[in-house]
């Protein structure tokens, strides 16, 4: 886009729609000694300059692959194909911003409608869109299903303590200033004091599978008292997850949304990232984002195209249930690839190698002195480590002395959880990993222990 500065007739009619003579006039409230302040910037750069300064700043950067890495908390380092970067380079896939035109659109249509398939295949649902941004954006877009479903006449929504924090902040961040409540995930309440909290005017009541804490809740009977309550029962899910466990669909969820990042996307220090969204058909006019159907064309030939964009400008603005406009369809894109490559017993594969080798680590942390692991329920891929030291000393000592990425410290989001390390352990961390971190962390409580008897 080229910058077409104003001319001089078109200063000269704003100053006189404003009622101003000049712009010095404009700026006269403005102290003068603030109007162009000295700033602390360098001279200018050649092209060739920036280039040199930039590659002397990105020589400094230190590659993933360098550490070995056992944080997790919503963001997992799993192994991307390299095939799905060749993939998504591919000239098919690129196009205009949104596919309205379907006779010029049929890779990327086809493209969303299969991840869609994949994604109802995942989950045991019967619909799902094109994604949203990320994981917390389709968590509060599943509460804007829920009120509408209702009609507004349902404002609570019960969240369970077990749901990522960051999710159950963006829901609440985006459902401010309406009659929305979100009760239930301010203590420590289990799936039993979840199901108490039901009532009358519950919405919907969310839990996550597994839980933020790595952990596999018993949600049997979960679903039944939530539907004989007139609610809606939605999970948020690890995607791998359910690689190996019962879908949220075979457990009665109505609502499934999640984080689709370790299908094959890049930890890429935070995003962009791939929010899934799944439910049952009869929800299908409620969902948020956009959804792309299969059709024939005049010659009897498959097609695709986009079915419902339940969106504010598409139509009448009091009938919108979302103003999402796009979704993250390189994302998707890549999701479906990985989803393709794996297939289902692919799939499985992975989530069973997380699953071995996490409980690998948890008994070889927990049989070292000082350190114990949470294994009051079955988990999956991260376990809860309660440690002799504060995590943050822990994260500093392995990431220096080791070249190991440590746990996330859950007591930057639960006061109550001080010293408790949350560990994820992927289908990327090697026997030698593991087994160095469990020498760093031994080798750290010697030396602490020894500077303390002296």
């Amino acid at each position: 886009m080229s910058y077409i500065p104003h001319t001089d007739a078109d200063r000269a009619a704003m100053l006189e729609a404003i009622g101003v003579g000049s712009l010095d006039e404009l700026f006269d409230r403005v102290p003068e000694t603030l109007r162009f302040p000295k700033l602390n910037l360098p001279d200018g750069l050649s092209e060739m300059e920036v280039a040199a300064e930039l590659r002397g700043l990105a020589s400094a950067n230190v590659h993933a692959g360098d550490y070995a890495i056992f944080l997790g908390a919503g963001a997992y380092n799993h192994f991307v194909p390299s095939v799905i970067n060749h993939m998504l380079l591919r000239g098919e896939f690129y196009t205009a911003y949104t596919p309205y035109q379907p006779e010029l659109s049929q890779g990327t249509l086809q493209a969303i409608f299969e991840y869609q398939s994949m994604m109802c295949a995942l989950t045991g649902m019967e619909v799902a869109n094109a994604s949203h941004y990320d994981g917390a954006t389709s968590l509060a877009e599943a509460a804007t299903l829920a009120r509408a479903v209702h009609r507004g006449k349902r404002t609570k929504i019960i969240l369970s303590p077990g749901i990522h924090p960051q999710y159950r902040a963006v829901a609440r961040t985006y459902h401010q200033g309406n009659e929305l409540k979100f009760v239930g995930d301010k203590g420590s309440a289990t799936i039993p004091d979840l199901i108490d909290m039901l009532d009358d005017d519950t919405a919907m009541l969310v839990v996550s599978y597994p839980n933020f804490f790595g952990q596999i809740d018993d949600l049997s009977g979960l679903a039944t008292a939530v539907h004989e309550a007139g609610a809606l029962l939605c999970m948020v899910v690890d995607p791998i997850a359910l690689g190996l466990f019962k879908s949220p669909g075979e457990l009665g969820a109505d609502i499934v949304v999640g984080e689709g990042q370790p299908l094959g996307i890049p930890l890429s220090f935070g995003g962009p990232y791939l929010g899934f969204f799944a439910t049952r058909k009869k929800y299908v006019r409620q969902i948020a984002g956009r959804i792309v159907g299969e059709t024939l064309d005049k010659h009897g030939r498959r097609a695709f195209v986009m079915t419902l964009r339940p969106r504010e400008q598409d139509i009448r603005r009091e009938k919108a249930t979302s103003n999402i406009c796009t979704n993250q369809g390189l994302m998707a894109l890549a999701a479906c690839i990985y989803l393709s490559l794996m297939g289902k017993h692919g799939l499985r594969r992975v989530a069973e190698l997380c699953y071995h080798k996490a409980h690998y680590a948890a008994a070889q942390i927990d049989a070292l002195d000082g350190y114990s692991v949470d294994m009051t329920k079955p988990f999956f891929k991260e376990f809860v480590v309660t440690c002799p030291r504060p995590v943050a000393e822990l994260n500093d000592y392995l990431l220096e002395h080791w070249g190991i990425v440590g746990g996330y410290d859950l007591s930057q989001d639960y006061p109550n959880r001080a010293n408790q390390m949350l560990v994820a352990v992927t289908e990327t961390n090697t026997k030698d990993e593991i087994d160095t971190l469990v020498e760093a962390l031994r080798d750290h409580e010697a030396h602490a222990g020894h500077e303390h008897t002296h």
